[in-house]
């Protein structure tokens, strides 16, 4: 059988961190961003994590 293949928008996307949770960045900051907040903007910024009703198909995206 062959190799399991990764999602390639799944690498791009999500990174494990050591406790083997699934870390992802916020989404709506990339553009269009003179109508949002300073303080919306601010939180944007910060990572993450995947909520556990989630993580098993992320996971299974990376492969993992």
């Amino acid at each position: 059988m062959p190799k399991m293949k990764s999602k390639s928008g799944a690498k791009k996307r999500f990174t494990l961190t050591g406790t083997g949770k699934v870390k992802r960045k916020h989404a709506f900051k990339s553009h269009i961003l003179t109508k949002k907040t300073t303080k919306q903007k601010r939180n944007l910024t910060h990572t993450g994590l995947v909520s556990e009703a989630d993580q098993a198909n992320v996971l299974r995206m990376l492969a993992s």
